[in-house]
């Protein structure tokens, strides 16, 4: 019998690996692969890392400027230095964030967009085989929009929580979304004191609902369900365009030969009864319409600032190195 992960790649999923570690992508060898801030700040404290750090700080350098420049420089240089080395690993595409705190700045969004892709250029490394991963705000889909449409470059709208987000995402051509499953399921244990068994996780029929509207409407863009608590989360996925998995879950998925049968499939949708919506160029309603789902505010608020915490550390880390 084939591992449980194997499995999972034969229903037609590719599995792409949520990490920054160079050894464990290797190891399960996945399509791609998704970095944020917060997994290059752990990955950055091992020592097989600093190389990547010291590159870094001495770009910055050389670039001058005062030292809040050089920070911000060697930042977005680590970022990419990052993103290279997954580049040899993998044969697919890597993701690389977009500053969280532009969340809500759609032209700050777009100029970090191309400064990170002309800093990949300057490495060799095409625009083809990157992902500018942005929040899902209003701003971050109109940040993905002019990307897209002005530039060619393929976005990721991360922090997704809701069929509003994801609607606009795809108007938007988006090359892909990060619907989150297990943050969705920590706010409604929260919130409701009670246990969800992997068939009524809130957080996977949100990815399902998402995904069977994208495949009734014709929608390019990929679905890829993100940020898992558990195994059986994954395996209720099975068929979804993608998942991005951590590297413990990956290693339950690797030692388990657990049936993994097919559970989303596109080919079913144009029977189920969607009604579609839509929001090009009406702001006033996305924003109503979202702001009516407390648990995703919620957690969209909660993210953007984890992952803007999380980039404030690694860029303490690094003028600390600047200045020494």
């Amino acid at each position: 019998m084939s591992s449980s992960l194997d499995q999972l790649k034969a229903t037609g999923t590719v599995v792409v690996c949520d990490s920054g570690d160079f050894a464990t992508i290797g190891k399960y060898k996945p399509q791609d692969a998704t970095t944020n801030p917060s997994l290059i700040l752990a990955a950055s404290k091992k020592a097989e890392y600093a190389k990547l750090i010291d590159d870094s700080i001495q770009y910055a350098k050389a670039k001058g400027g005062d030292l809040d420049s050089q920070v911000d420089d060697a930042l977005d240089s680590l970022l990419v230095e990052f993103g290279k080395e997954i580049l040899k690993i993998i044969p697919g595409k890597v993701s690389t964030e977009v500053d969280a705190r532009f969340s809500f700045d759609t032209k700050a969004s777009v100029d970090k967009a191309l400064h990170i892709i002309e800093l990949y250029k300057q490495q060799g490394i095409s625009k083809d085989r990157i992902l500018i991963k942005i929040a899902s705000t209003w701003e971050g889909i109109k940040a993905a929009e002019i990307l897209q449409r002005d530039h060619g470059i393929n976005c990721n709208l991360t922090l997704m929580f809701s069929l509003v987000q994801a609607i606009a995402a795809a108007e938007a051509d988006a090359f892909l979304i990060s619907p989150f499953v297990g943050r969705i399921l920590d706010w409604y244990k929260a919130a409701t004191k009670k246990d969800y068994t992997k068939e009524e996780d809130p957080g996977v029929k949100s990815v399902g609902s998402i995904f069977n509207y994208y495949k009734k409407f014709g929608y390019n863009t990929i679905v890829m369900g993100a940020s898992f608590r558990n195994v059986g989360e994954i395996t209720e996925l099975a068929g979804c365009d993608y998942l991005t998995i951590s590297p413990n879950l990956l290693e339950d998925l690797l030692n388990s030969t657990a049936s993994v049968p097919k559970k989303l499939d596109g080919s079913n949708a144009s029977s189920l009864d969607i009604s579609k919506k839509s929001y090009i160029g009406d702001e006033a309603l996305f924003r109503f319409d979202f702001n009516e789902d407390q648990m995703a505010v919620e957690k969209l608020r909660e993210g953007i600032s984890k992952f803007a915490a999380d980039a404030v550390t690694l860029k303490d880390i690094l003028k600390q190195k600047i200045s020494a």
